[in-house]
């Protein structure tokens, strides 16, 4: 899936605002032709918008009937219409109604306010704290008003990067049903996430996945262990040597040096756009940016416990260094690394973090399957290695049977 910046004004690799690009599809012919818009809700979800509303903009726009199947995400525009004069309507839909009309950050929520008998509707920016006014003169706006964004319930922590999937990274506003359920006090999960869960229930039952098969032993022994086999495996392959350069014995090889930098700048930094250009001008600094094996290290340093929302602000450094299946391997190895010796707490989250590295668009289909399949002892031990890839179990059957679904639709 490819992606583009919502603003695509902005030429920045590094823009942490993306969404997928909008894909048409021409059925039928004579009277009966119609365009669908195969991706319409998972464009929608990075603009954190409904998706009824940008499928009613286009019928606006281009005077046509609309249909949609929510249920089954599938949104009609009547005619056939080119897919680049409805990108270029998409980006009039982004002007009018997500970017603020202050800071032009898309990261804002659309709200009715009833003023007597009449009714506004206002973009309240998350980014910039102003509430800026829409054109209530858009053929769109008693569509919206008969059908209101529904606010979603947010848990303890704002998860940056549920809405689109961790491409967006706004509030979600989308008013589908399973976005209107009680929250259980945990971060609101992304549509896809929830549908991986959902299908895996059974296999979410079982203890293999949620209970003390993949909890920490906190035994003195244990302990030692697992310090004993990460401080092993940092020396191996994040604060070691590797790739071309340097041994694995050797402290002061670019990769050690690139761990160590990421490690003790991370804490110092709070933007993460600005944190994410750093990091690759010192992979750059210390010649290994195209190495693989850095993509090991930054996995390895980069990220925390919240890596699930990490994943979505650094996704652009992590489009910007991963270029080939050798570094979808070391990327995948880093994590390993990250959840089986690291945080084995977070074990049960792996597909989580698959689903969040896959919707930035640095995961193939073919690498995160062999990967899943294939137990491997390169980056951890063999019986971390299994656990890892068991708890990515869920995500990897909604995989195939999303790929069977497609080729069921060919």
């Amino acid at each position: 899936m490819a992606f583009v910046n919502i603003r695509r004004d902005v030429d920045d690799k590094f823009y942490r605002y993306r969404m997928p690009v909008l894909n048409t599809k021409i059925e039928g012919k004579g009277n009966g032709i119609k365009t669908v818009i195969p991706n319409m809700a998972d464009v929608a979800r990075a603009l954190s918008r409904p998706a009824t509303y940008t499928t009613k903009f286009f019928g606006c726009e281009l005077g046509a009937q609309t249909s949609f199947d929510e249920k089954n995400e599938r949104y009609i525009v009547n005619g056939a219409h080119d897919a680049n004069r409805l990108r270029e309507l998409l980006d009039a839909f982004i002007d009018k109604f997500v970017l603020c009309r202050s800071c032009k950050n898309p990261e804002t929520e659309l709200i009715i306010i009833k003023q007597g008998r009449n009714e506004d509707i206002i973009r309240d920016c998350k980014a910039c704290g102003e509430r800026t006014g829409v054109d209530m003169r858009h053929k769109l706006i008693p569509f919206i008003l008969k059908n209101p964004p529904v606010k979603i319930k947010k848990g303890k922590k704002k998860n940056v990067g549920d809405a689109a999937d961790g491409v967006g990274g706004a509030a979600n506003a989308e008013g589908e049903e399973n976005h209107d359920e009680e929250n259980d006090g945990n971060e609101s999960d992304d549509y896809l996430t929830k549908k991986i869960k959902a299908e895996a229930a059974e296999l979410n039952d079982k203890p293999t996945l949620a209970d003390e098969d993949w909890s920490a032993d906190t035994s003195p022994e244990a302990v030692k262990q697992r310090i004993k086999a990460l401080e092993s495996g940092l020396s191996n392959t994040v604060l070691g040597g590797g790739d071309d350069e340097g041994s694995d014995e050797d402290a002061n090889s670019p990769y050690s040096q690139l761990g160590k930098w990421i490690e003790e700048e991370r804490e110092e930094t709070e933007d993460p756009k600005a944190f994410s250009v750093a990091v690759f001008k010192k992979a750059e600094e210390l010649g290994i940016a195209k190495k693989h094996k850095a993509v090991t290290v930054i996995a390895q340093a980069l990220f925390t416990d919240d890596i699930v929302a990490e994943i979505t602000l650094y996704g652009a450094l992590l489009q910007k260094m991963v270029t080939s299946e050798k570094h979808q391997k070391s990327l995948l190895g880093g994590i390993e690394r990250h959840v089986g010796l690291a945080h084995p707490d977070l074990i049960p989250a792996v597909p989580k973090i698959l689903m969040a590295l896959y919707q930035i668009d640095v995961l193939e289909e073919d690498v995160v399957t062999q990967w899943g399949t294939h137990v491997s002892k390169k980056y951890v031990d063999k019986d971390t290695s299994k656990k890892v890839r068991k708890a990515g179990e869920p995500f990897l059957k909604w995989l195939a049977e999303a790929e069977d679904d497609d080729e069921e639709d060919e």
